[in-house]
């Protein structure tokens, strides 16, 4: 059964009123404002208008912006005069009515803003640029009088043929001057040059068909007689015949691709061109998709071996009493394979699945793996991808045309899925499926757990290395949990060796920052034609430059931190806003020339290694290597193909990439981890080792991980060694409960920014005494973070611990009203304030 859109409208607003009564429509628009905007539909679009629709409205005085329809009903708005739509951009909804619920649901939860989930959730290409330009029209012919300030805008942009609303503002010396404008443009008198900017273009190719007149074969023979003379013409007319598949009445409609067409036909675009002026080609344009539509060949599901059958079938079962299930599978036990066969599971039902990465260079072999089983029906969706590329995998999943799967980052959760089955969260404990800056702060594996909901739909948690809250729910009996401790094949886990650097260096045996022991064992490698990875998780050259007479670092002109030295560029950067200099060859304390570079970055590991082992092919993955979509898939692909010896590389390197040649892993530098300040810093540092050293290990063949540590009798350490993660989650549990973190407790950081030092002390101070009038003892600072300026914004912390019990969403209501508060007193006009909940 149909449904008109004027039903959809009556059936949501919930009336049944004459249609002279006005309508009103409540609008998303893309600003940091906790409200929606209502609008005036004109009576013309009543029946057009639906939720989830894209539309043009005017905001303030000279600005135009797009938003998404969230609701209509009849209600005027009492505190402000409505202004009316002014364009329709879609025939249908461009949004579904779950995700409106969903980006609800997550600026409540995430204490933001609906349209700055808007923002974050439609791909570039489908919100709406303002750039308004009046223009004046030449052809207009007066019906009828203006009034005075009609004639005062006419006159000008007559003289100067175009004008911004701004300039129109100022010559008629009103605040608003878009009534008069609308006027005019309502009469033709003016049209406005694009309102706002699509950036969304179709691809399009040209193609070449025959003129209809000459689809009559006397027409053609007649041709062919004109084109006696003109050899390349008649060829190339030849060739096309040829391509259609003869000059047959059921061949005269086909298209060639014009490009395809000359290469065949060996011709220049002159020859072609020559054709088309006298007549007998007309040149048409097709929009084609920029996605890999193209029929691929696929290959039948691999069997599963015992144990994965084993796992496969324990998840079955729980999800028929739990909606998440983890599966805690050792790495290379074969998880990936499990996710295969319940993919097809779900197509089979015909229902939709999202398959959750936390690293665009994770999706280069998960993709490729997944396409030689599923073909073209895999979409991929990541910010590598082009902004054109990703609203057509929008328009795809929205029109159900190509894609059941689709594989991506944590804001593939935006995209308009209405017939969800399974979500799949790979890694889940990685903490980049949380969304740092901008709003919405959003952790992706949460997130995607109430949207799975809202689709009544199953998802499935995959890590060899749970997070503690995970790990939890499954004692509680929250989720299911399935454990998977056999490696493929028989595989052994990799033997884990560690190396004491201070005694190495103590006893001088260590020169650069490789150990006797690990370079025994990557050259070993080598002589065996196998492979190895270094893992350093600091980019750059050097940490930073001292001055060896007064210790002296140069930091950032914007940011609290020492800049990074880049050797390959000879440049000091900031790795927090961007920032360059160049080398100085002075201390700027105290002038002496005896700077070194201090620490090491996985440039200096290149550096270093292409030395010592000068035969070897050296590559190295990082941030600075790794910027587009094909650099990602270059390095691996030739790792893959054995074209690389030794591969270095940060975090990239650590999540769920599988090397079958891979038998010597090598962490330099685990003290960095686990000294870090941060209550989640011993967790981070065993998945990061245990993650890294999971790539190591062949077929048949066991593997080696090189730990190098200045306390190799770190528990965290030790843990890794014996492959012991329930030893460390309960030494995590008992720490967290005493100290109050999660699990036990919810956390909210807020940060208080400001561009002036004693006004953010002010503030914060204000804040936080503030926010203890209201929370008493759960008020954690003010305090200054590691990192207290960046951009030139000071910044201070104040943290929230909230125990189990406590009501959220009224906290959250007291919480804004608090922040409010504090923005609207008279010395803290400019402060920010911004909140986190649930901070990684």
């Amino acid at each position: 059964m149909t449904t008109n859109k004027s039903q959809i409208f009556f059936t949501f607003v919930g009336i049944s009123t004459p249609m002279d009564t006005i309508y009103y429509a409540d609008i998303i628009l893309p600003v940091p404002l906790p409200r929606l905007f209502t609008y005036q539909i004109p009576k013309e679009w009543v029946k057009e208008v639906e939720p989830g629709m894209r539309v043009v409205v005017p905001f303030g005085n000279k600005k135009y912006y797009s938003g998404v329809v969230y609701s209509l009903h009849d209600q005027k708005p009492e505190a402000y005069e409505t202004k009316e739509i002014i364009s329709l951009l879609d025939k249908e909804a461009v949004v579904n009515m779950i995700q409106l619920n969903f980006w609800k649901w997550i600026a409540d939860y995430y204490m933001c803003t609906l349209g700055e989930v808007y923002k974050a959730a439609l791909p570039s290409g489908l919100k709406l640029e303002s750039q308004t330009k009046v223009h004046y029209n030449p052809d207009w012919l007066p019906d009828g009088k203006l009034n005075a300030k009609e004639t005062i805008v006419l006159d000008y942009l007559a003289d100067k043929k175009t004008g911004t609303i701004q300039d129109l503002n100022n010559i008629t010396e009103m605040k608003n001057s878009l009534p008069v404008i609308k006027s005019l443009l309502d009469k033709r008198a003016l049209f406005v040059s694009e309102r706002l900017k699509d950036n969304y273009k179709p691809k399009t190719k040209k193609l070449i068909q025959l003129a209809q007149e000459y689809w009559h074969e006397q027409k053609l023979q007649n041709a062919f007689t004109e084109l006696g003379r003109a050899k390349k013409q008649l060829n190339l007319l030849m060739v096309y015949l040829t391509m259609i598949g003869g000059a047959h009445k059921n061949n005269y409609g086909k298209t060639i691709d014009k490009n395809e067409l000359k290469k065949k036909g060996g011709a220049s675009s002159s020859v072609l061109n020559e054709l088309i002026s006298k007549g007998l080609f007309v040149e048409v344009e097709m929009e084609v998709s920029r996605l890999d539509t193209e029929k691929l060949q696929t290959k039948a599901l691999h069997n599963l071996n015992l144990a994965q059958q084993i796992s496969k079938q324990q998840i079955e079962e729980q999800f028929a009493q739990k909606d998440t299930v983890l599966l805690h599978g050792v790495t290379s036990s074969g998880k990936t394979e499990i996710y295969i066969h319940l993919i097809q599971e779900q197509i089979n039902k015909g229902k939709q699945v999202l398959y959750l990465l936390p690293e665009i260079a994770l999706t280069t072999q998960i993709t490729s793996r997944l396409k030689m089983v599923f073909g073209n029906e895999i979409g991929i969706y990541h910010s590598k991808y082009s902004d054109a590329e990703r609203v057509e995998v929008w328009n795809d999943i929205l029109k159900k045309e190509n894609y059941k799967v689709v594989i991506g980052v944590r804001s593939s959760i935006f995209l308009p899925f209405d017939n969800l089955g399974l979500i799949i969260i790979d890694e889940e404990h990685e903490n980049t499926y949380k969304q740092f800056d901008p709003a919405p702060r959003y952790h992706a594996r949460d997130a995607a757990l109430v949207m799975a909901h809202m689709h009544k739909s199953k998802v499935l948690l995959g890590t060899a290395t749970p997070s503690i809250e995970t790990y939890r729910n499954t004692q509680l009996g929250k989720y299911g949990l399935v454990e998977l401790f056999e490696r493929f094949e028989g595989m052994k886990m990799p033997q884990i060796l560690t190396v004491n650097v201070r005694e190495e260096k103590r006893k001088k045996k260590m020169a650069s920052d490789f150990s006797p022991l690990l370079l025994e064992q990557v050259e070993q490698a080598m002589k065996n034609g196998e492979q190895a990875i270094l893992f350093q998780n600091r980019r750059g050259f050097s940490p930073y430059l001292e001055c060896a007479q007064c210790s002296w670092v140069p930091k950032c002109d914007y940011c609290d931190v020492s800049l990074t030295y880049h050797k390959h560029i000879n440049q000091l950067v900031c790795h927090y806003c961007g920032h360059s200099s160049s080398l100085p060859h002075t201390c700027k304390a105290c002038d002496s020339p005896a700077l070194h570079t201090k620490g090491f970055g996985t440039e200096k590991i290149e550096e270093d290694i292409r030395i010592i082992f000068p035969d070897a092919k050296v590559v190295r993955m990082d941030l600075d290597t790794s910027r587009t979509r094909k650099s990602h898939e270059n390095i691996i692909g030739s790792f893959e193909r054995g074209e690389v010896d030794i591969l270095i590389g940060t975090q990239m390197i650590s999540k769920g990439l599988d090397f079958d040649n891979v038998s010597v892993v090598g962490i330099l530098n685990a003290d960095s981890m686990l000294n870090y300040p941060d209550f989640r810093a011993f967790e981070r540092s065993y998945q990061m080792m245990a993650q890294v050293g999971g790539r190591a290990g062949r077929k048949h063949k066991q593997g080696t991980v090189v730990i190098q540590t200045s306390n190799p009798d770190n528990p965290v350490i030790l843990d890794v060694v014996n492959n012991n993660f329930k030893n460390l989650y309960q030494s995590q549990l008992d720490e967290r409960e005493a100290f109050k973190y999660p699990p036990f407790y919810r956390l909210i950081h807020l940060t208080i920014k400001h561009k002036n030092s004693n006004t953010a002390n002010q503030a914060a101070e204000y804040f936080g005494t503030y926010l203890r009038g209201l929370f008493n003892d759960r008020v954690v600072g003010p305090q200054a973070p590691p990192i207290s300026k960046i951009q030139n914004w000071h910044i201070r912390k104040v943290m929230l611990k909230i125990e189990s019990g406590v009501s959220l969403p009224k906290l959250k209501e007291m919480l804004r009203s608090a922040i409010n508060t504090v923005v609207s007193h008279p010395g803290f006009k400019a402060v920010v304030i911004q909140a986190d909940v649930d901070p990684m």
